[in-house]
C-alpha cells in the first residue's frame, strides 16, 4: 500500500468556497495539509485560511501565492478549480429571425476565470513550486469539452483550453519535478445542477453508465490521488470522473 504522504503538505484550491472546491480543501485538510482557500465569496464552510482571491485578477493571484509561501514556507500543490458558467447558444434563431446571441461580457467572463484565471494561477505559483523542488499541479476540466454541450461555447472552449495547457506544462516542468493533470468531471451534484429541471438531472443520470449523479467527495478524491505519492509517474493526463458518461453518451 502507497501511503499518500501529504501531511504538511502546503494546498492551494481555487474556488474553495462551495461545491468541489470546498470538498476539495476538506479532503486535503483531512488529510493533513496546510490549505489555502482562494475564492471570491468567503462561506461559513470555507475550509483551510481563507484568502479572497479573484483569479481573473493577475495582481491579486501573484500577492495571494506569495502570502502563503510566506506563511508556511512553500507550496506544494495547486489545484485550479474555480469556473463559472454564463451559458447561452451562440446564435438562436428561431422563426426567421435571430433571437438573441451569446454576448461578448459573457464570453470574456468565462474565459477570465476558466482559462486565463488557470493561467493567472499556474504562473504565479510555479516559480515556488521550483524552489521547493517540485510539486503537483492540477487542473478542472470538463467531460462538457470531449463532447461539446448545448449553450456552451464559451465554458467548452475554456474546459478543452485547460487540457492543452495541461499537457503543455506537463513537457515544460517535468524536469523540475513538477507533475501536472487535470480532472474532468460528469454531472456533480452541485449548487448549480440542483437548480436545474427534475426531468433534466433524470436524462442526465439516464446516460450514466453508473446510475447516479456525481458527489463533490468523488472529485475531492481523484484530486488528492493525482496529488499523493500513489500518482508519481501520472502527468499530462486527463482523468474523467463522470460514472461512465463519456462512454454512456
Amino acid at each position: 500500500m502507497i501511503e499518500t504522504r501529504l501531511s504538511d503538505k502546503v494546498v492551494i484550491v481555487t474556488g474553495a468556497a462551495a461545491g468541489i472546491g470546498l470538498a476539495t480543501a476538506e479532503r486535503f485538510a483531512a488529510e493533513g495539509c496546510r490549505v489555502a482557500a482562494w475564492d471570491v465569496n468567503q462561506t461559513p464552510e470555507s475550509a483551510g485560511v481563507f484568502q479572497k482571491v479573484d483569479v481573473a485578477n493577475a495582481g491579486e493571484v501573484e500577492a495571494a501565492a506569495a502570502e502563503v509561501a510566506d506563511r508556511w514556507g512553500s507550496i506544494h500543490v495547486l489545484v485550479n478549480n474555480a469556473g463559472i458558467v454564463r451559458d447561452a447558444q451562440l446564435v438562436k434563431f428561431k422563426e426567421g429571425e435571430v433571437q438573441s446571441r451569446m454576448t461578448d461580457e459573457a464570453w470574456d467572463a468565462v474565459i477570465g476565470v476558466n482559462l486565463k484565471g488557470v493561467f493567472n494561477c499556474t504562473r504565479a505559483v510555479v516559480p515556488h513550486l521550483i524552489a521547493g523542488g517540485g510539486g503537483v499541479i492540477l487542473n478542472a476540466s470538463s467531460v462538457a469539452c470531449l463532447n461539446g454541450n448545448f449553450g456552451q461555447t464559451n465554458y467548452v472552449a475554456t474546459k478543452d483550453g485547460v487540457i492543452g495547457m495541461t499537457k503543455t506544462w506537463a513537457r515544460e516542468l517535468g524536469k523540475f519535478g513538477i507533475r501536472v493533470n487535470a480532472v474532468a468531471p460528469g454531472f456533480v451534484k452541485t449548487e448549480i445542477i440542483n437548480a436545474m429541471p427534475q426531468k433534466v438531472l433524470d436524462g442526465m443520470v439516464a446516460h450514466t453508465p453508473m446510475g447516479r449523479m456525481g458527489d463533490t467527495a468523488d472529485i475531492a478524491e481523484a484530486y488528492l490521488w493525482l496529488a499523493s505519492d500513489a500518482a508519481t509517474w501520472v502527468t499530462g493526463t486527463t482523468l474523467s470522473v463522470d460514472g461512465g458518461l463519456v462512454i454512456g453518451t
